[in-house]
């Protein structure tokens, strides 16, 4: 019996001149096999301002504890714009179905008097 699976390798160089490969399946039998979530808010008000960002995690395992990595630009206020980039906690299973994740962090530094903005939030349910 053969079973449809579809994904990718991706190679990766060491420090040392060692490599390796992870193989990431994306689907199987023709069901997904990784999700996403959306995430927004607003950062702290510092230095007379704040703002908002909105973005979607990098793809993460189903149906196993796992993270998301994530990374986004805020909006453009004061002049400027911040970075916001994390790894989000584990799953927090929902009632219903599906899960949400937890994450927080600071911006990166930026703005005609230099400062940084708190960030924290919850992802929506998984998005396949």
């Amino acid at each position: 019996m053969e079973i449809p699976v579809t994904g990718f390798i991706v190679h990766s160089e060491g420090p040392d001149s060692s490599h390796s490969h992870k193989l990431y399946i994306t689907s199987w039998d023709g069901r997904p096999t990784t999700h996403t979530h959306h995430f927004s808010g607003n950062t702290s008000f510092d230095v007379g301002h704040n703002h908002h960002y909105a973005g979607m995690t990098e793809p993460a395992p189903s149906g196993v504890q796992h993270v998301h990595n994530y990374r986004t630009e805020t909006s453009f206020n004061d002049g400027h714009t911040h970075t916001i980039i994390g790894t989000t906690g584990p799953a927090i299973p929902l009632q219903t179905c599906g899960h949400y994740h937890y994450f927080q962090g600071y911006t990166t530094i930026n703005g005609r008097t230099p400062h940084r903005h708190m960030y924290n939030g919850t992802t929506g349910n998984e998005v396949n």
